[in-house]
């Protein structure tokens, strides 16, 4: 195995344990799978993160956070289409790029009792968060803990179905899959 910088080799490891937990499921992935499918002597993961546990947070919290400022991001772009579109619009987008990662989030965003438990909370603490102030955007008069409900569904529903269409329906386009959910979003 070659040398790479830190940097380099902690992306490699983050990757290949997304690739596989996505795959697998956390508890049938080994950190001696992770190591072989990123090229890194299994001590690189130890090193890097300190434990498998600690590896899967640094996914997590990583992952949130560059799925937040996409969505903020979205949020804060122009007046059309509506701010609940341009984030269903962006989410989709994230889970094209990044299927892994959308189904480990998908698989773990309402489990509890887990090392990484605070790390997942940042879905609904953050990126849930950002379709509630969209869906408040929409109706100012709105409970907040409505808008938070709604947000929620919305967030769920283009995550289930950007899934649903990267795994049984691939052939569509992204912008026939993208026209579905927003007919749906707008009779909501």
């Amino acid at each position: 195995m070659s040398e790479l910088p830190v940097g380099a080799t902690r992306r490699q490891i983050i990757d290949a344990a997304v690739r596989l937990i996505a795959d697998h499921g956390f508890s049938a992935t080994s950190v001696d799978q992770i190591a072989e499918a990123a090229g890194v002597a299994k001590g690189s993961v130890y090193y890097n993160f300190g434990s498998k546990a600690d590896l899967f947070t640094s996914i997590l919290t990583e992952g949130i956070t560059r799925l937040t400022a996409n969505l903020r991001t979205a949020l804060e772009t122009g007046p059309e289409p509506t701010p609940l579109e341009r984030l269903v619009t962006a989410l989709l987008r994230q889970i094209r790029d990044n299927p892994a990662f959308a189904k480990v989030v998908a698989a773990e965003v309402f489990r509890t009792g887990r090392d990484w438990q605070e790390s997942i909370g940042l879905i609904h603490d953050q990126a849930m968060a950002v379709f509630a102030e969209a869906v408040g955007l929409g109706d100012p008069d709105l409970d907040p803990l409505d808008a938070r409900v709604m947000g929620s569904a919305a967030f769920g529903a283009t995550l289930v179905a950007g899934l649903e269409w990267l795994t049984y329906q691939p052939d569509r386009s992204p912008t026939d899959v993208l026209a579905a959910i927003l007919r749906m979003v707008r009779r909501a």
